[in-house]
């Protein structure tokens, strides 16, 4: 009897955990089906997205307000054009907004960050940050620094 409940035990704790898993997988791959409502889009372009992908996290000082949800090469400026949805409860984002493809966690995940500037007009569908700021690159800045000691010495 006392094996059965210590089997019983052991086997709850192994289907929590693999139940924990799953939904932090969903989390994190961004395919939750956690919906705010209405959104309008906003579009920005960048020099170098650095894995920068659709379904995305935008977020405000660390709270989620929407989601890229399209990333395509604009032929005519050779930049990467990021459309994202934002949910019409953030709809005080002034035109001077500046977006910045940032970094979360240990994993790597990339998330565009924006920061809400001064002007007194909003951002309305289908409007342009033009503020952006690229993803910082690890190579670049490797290769930046041995070629600095390189000419130094």
């Amino acid at each position: 009897m006392r094996m059965r409940f210590v089997e019983l035990t052991v086997g709850t704790f192994m289907v929590m955990g693999i139940i924990a898993m799953i939904l932090m997988a969903f989390r994190v791959s961004g395919l939750s089906a956690q919906s705010n409502g209405d959104t309008y889009t906003i579009k920005a372009r960048f020099e170098n997205l650095a894995g920068l992908t659709e379904r995305a996290k935008v977020s405000m000082s660390g709270v989620t307000i929407g989601r890229v949800t399209n990333v395509y090469l604009d032929t005519e400026w050779y930049s990467a054009v990021v459309e994202m949805e934002i949910y019409n409860s953030m709809d005080t984002l002034t035109l001077d907004t500046s977006a910045a493809i940032l970094t979360a966690g240990l994993l790597g995940e990339k998330y565009i960050g924006l920061t809400v500037g001064a002007e007194d007009e909003f951002l309305e569908d289908g409007d342009w940050i033009e503020d952006t700021q690229s993803a910082i690159v690890l190579e670049e800045l490797i290769g930046r620094f041995l070629f600095n000691k390189a000419e130094e010495g």
